[in-house]
């Protein structure tokens, strides 16, 4: 059972994490608050720069949810199938275009509920959308998190939306918006899936995470 991160030491945990990278910013590119949303959509098991390869040339003919919903399902598809899962994303996307303009005059609408009422929608999409765009302390838990939260003891459970209920409660308010960011980017890098590098992990002296990989010949561990 792993053990849990003890509270008092989650600020300082952070704010390691998030040395040289005070306002995090999702690494999806993406110009305009419906373009972030499609993009969210399209990276559903698959990466951020697998989907921002096939946007630019997505978003040049479509740029809004009403030219998306005119391109549709068979002008979407041939122009994301490099990435997967694309045939029921490209239905995906070219359906919420169409509701986004019959709902919410082609906005994005700042409503979880509203979100979620939208093809290919789940919490973990709302809750980016949220958070990026609109600035909500929201805490999308993506794999990189849910590992991440019950490696460290930052967050235990079973499920993402478990280790999402423990991570908005336990992270103070004040820095559970960015730490969304803060935490996806530093699982991608440093507390991978396989070995995480936990001789260079700058919050190493607050985790909880009991067999921390040894420091390779050659390197110089991290300053906490």
């Amino acid at each position: 059972m792993p053990k849990l991160m003890k509270r008092a030491d989650i600020p300082a945990f952070l704010t390691a994490i998030a040395q040289g990278n005070p306002d995090p910013k999702t690494e999806l590119h993406y110009a305009t608050p419906f373009q972030l949303l499609v993009a969210v959509v399209l990276s559903a098991q698959t990466t951020d720069v697998a989907v921002n390869k096939v946007t630019p040339a997505l978003f040049a003919k479509a740029p809004d949810a009403r030219a998306m919903a005119e391109l549709g399902e068979a002008g979407i598809g041939p122009l994301i199938k490099t990435i997967g899962l694309w045939s029921a994303k490209a239905r995906n996307v070219a359906a919420l275009a169409v509701l986004l303009q019959e709902r919410h005059g082609g906005e994005v609408p700042e409503s979880r509920e509203a979100l979620e009422a939208l093809p290919g929608v789940g919490r973990k999409t709302a809750n980016v959308v949220l958070n990026e765009i609109f600035g909500h302390p929201t805490m999308a838990v993506d794999t990189h998190i849910f590992r991440l939260g019950n490696r460290t003891g930052l967050a235990l459970g079973a499920t993402p939306r478990a280790v999402e209920d423990q991570l908005v409660k336990r992270i103070p308010k004040e820095m559970l918006k960015p730490a969304h960011l803060w935490l996806i980017l530093h699982g991608r890098y440093l507390c991978k899936a396989r070995t995480p590098e936990c001789w260079r992990c700058p919050g190493a002296a607050w985790c909880a995470y009991t067999e921390k990989t040894p420091v390779p010949s050659g390197k110089k561990p991290a300053k906490a």
